[in-house]
């Protein structure tokens, strides 16, 4: 049941309407690993540095609350937004303590408003509190490192009588409260970023904001292992890399559009654009992979001709759906289907004329033949 939202002057003084509420996102949040991408509660800390420029990303989290998640950071989102409301509304001495209904908080960044919902914001605003970062992002001037939890406290007060909240305040950090308030610190992002339902997702868009949000028709690319470096996710590389190649796949992150190449080195290279410069330049070579537009098989070069004048293909992706293994291993049991899969790629890199339009269904009739063909495995 959704509880009703209570009026208390003294927390509702100066705060936006939803309706007004422009959303902003701290940048320089918005590539590296501050947040755990999983709801469930992680224990690992994350420890991330660039060897190129330095930069250091550590993340400790609490024993008892877990590490703050990308989900939690939509109370920072709402923080940042409501901090540059002040700041464009001519605001003096903008505060670090924001006073606001849970009602209004839980509506603007798109959550229920039920008894639940409310217990939900409290857990978030504890690991925001708990969650302890150290970086030298932004490092204040004559120190090489700055520590910092998300908030640096919250309060709620209570009704005694109905035990409904009166009204809830949050101190943001002083790190995270500089990064919002000066000029060039934050930008913009699409309400609908709320909507989007997984971790890896949400991280995606923030990076695609930050780097090809202003780009135009170029866009932004990036290689997969720097992508892994920078989300901080728990688990393999090759895990990740076959989630986000599924993301890919969808494409259907809110006004930007996603593709892929091989890089320089074998790994993808990711290629993300603003999707009102699709068909204007954006993607250039790069081909989108969507379920409704299948890959066209391409034109085989001349034969003789050297290899610096054959073109730049657009690779599909080669990855399986846990449908596809499922279905596989009932169909033709005892084999090991990721050596089937090397094997395949192999035989398909063989000879450009082999491209498949639909990657899954020819891995699984290759397999089904190879069965037909071996019965066993040896």
């Amino acid at each position: 049941m959704s509880r009703a939202r209570f009026y208390n002057p003294q927390f509702d003084l100066f705060l936006p309407t939803i309706v007004d509420l422009k959303f902003r996102d701290q940048k320089d949040t918005m590539e590296r690993p501050f947040f755990s991408l999983s709801k469930s509660k992680r224990m690992k800390p994350i420890e991330y540095v660039n060897e190129n420029d330095g930069i250091f990303v550590t993340v400790q989290p609490h024993q008892d609350y877990g590490m703050a998640t990308i989900w939690d950071a939509d109370i920072l989102i709402w923080a940042a937004s409501v901090l540059c409301d002040m700041k464009n509304r001519g605001t003096n001495d903008i505060p670090r303590e924001l006073k606001f209904q849970p009602h209004d908080l839980l509506k603007a960044i798109a959550r229920g408003t039920g008894g639940k919902d409310y217990v939900q914001l409290k857990d978030s605003l504890e690991r925001l509190k708990a969650t302890v970062v150290t970086t030298n992002i932004r490092a204040k001037r004559g120190q090489k490192t700055t520590m910092f939890s998300w908030i640096d406290q919250w309060d709620d007060l209570v009704d005694a009588q109905t035990k409904e909240s009166r009204g809830m305040t949050l101190t943001v950090s002083d790190w995270f409260y500089r990064g919002v308030t000066e000029d060039g610190g934050v930008l913009s992002i699409d309400p609908a970023y709320f909507s989007i339902s997984g971790g890896r997702e949400r991280w995606l868009y923030r990076v695609a904001r930050k780097h090809a949000g202003g780009n135009g028709s170029n866009g932004f690319a990036i290689s997969m292992p720097v992508l892994f470096d920078k989300s901080g996710a728990e688990g393999t590389y090759r895990r990740f890399k076959f989630e986000i190649l599924r993301i890919i796949a969808r494409n259907d992150l809110p006004g930007f559009s996603l593709a892929v190449q091989t890089g320089a080195e074998g790994e993808p290279l990711v290629h993300m654009v603003k999707r009102e410069y699709i068909g204007e330049g954006g993607h250039q070579e790069w081909i989108p992979i969507t379920k409704s537009q299948p890959r066209p098989k391409p034109a085989l070069p001349p034969k003789n001709t050297p290899d610096s004048d054959l073109p730049l293909l657009s690779p599909i992706i080669r990855t399986l759906s846990e449908r596809t293994i499922i279905s596989i291993r009932n169909e033709c049991p005892g084999w090991d289907i990721y050596a089937l899969q090397h094997a395949f790629n192999e035989w398909l890199d063989e000879d450009v004329s082999r491209t498949p339009n639909n990657y899954e269904a020819a891995f699984q009739g290759w397999v089904r033949r190879h069965h037909a063909r071996h019965r066993t495995p040896a």
